[in-house]
């Protein structure tokens, strides 16, 4: 199963429609998308299940049960991931579509992009790409898992500014 989440904030239709359009073009995979609230001109999914919001449990059920998170690049979706050890596709939000009121999401997804498991889409014409590979790999054998744990030289430079000294 691939979980769709775009947070709790804010709807994100880009990515919603194009997870949608890559709905339409097969039927080997289950979808269930968590979309947000919007108003009536918001996009509506035609060929996936979903919810505008989940409470924490039913949240925690789908990350556990998914093969595939897919999400924004959100701290809070990035982190499940690596929590529950799936592999995660992430589209950033961008300010000059409205989306959010900045681009941090282009340098959460910059920044982690390189982690195994974690997948950069940079735009809505990624999406079918990346989900494409990801779900060829795991009819295969199971793609790179997100590790729970940081990476060598993030611990070192943490050491270092705690310990001091070189």
């Amino acid at each position: 199963m691939i979980f769709l989440t775009v947070g709790t904030q804010l709807p994100f239709d880009r990515l919603v429609r194009s997870v949608d359009e890559w709905c339409a073009g097969q039927e080997r995979h289950e979808v269930f998308g968590q979309i947000a609230e919007g108003n009536s001109e918001r996009y509506t999914p035609r060929h996936f299940n979903w919810k505008a919001f989940l409470d924490p449990q039913d949240i925690e059920k789908r990350f556990q049960e998914a093969d595939i998170i897919v999400g924004h690049a959100g701290m809070g979706t990035i982190i499940s991931a690596l929590t529950y050890q799936r592999p995660l596709v992430v589209m950033p939000r961008r300010v000059e579509f409205g989306e959010h009121r900045n681009d941090h999401q282009l340098a959460t997804a910059s920044r982690f992009g390189n982690r195994p498991g974690l997948n950069v889409a940079a735009d809505e014409t990624e999406i079918s790409i990346v989900l494409d590979r990801l779900t060829a790999q795991t009819a295969v054998a199971a793609p790179d898992l997100v590790s729970p744990f940081a990476d060598a030289s993030l611990i070192a430079a943490t050491r270092k500014v705690i310990l001091g000294g070189s």
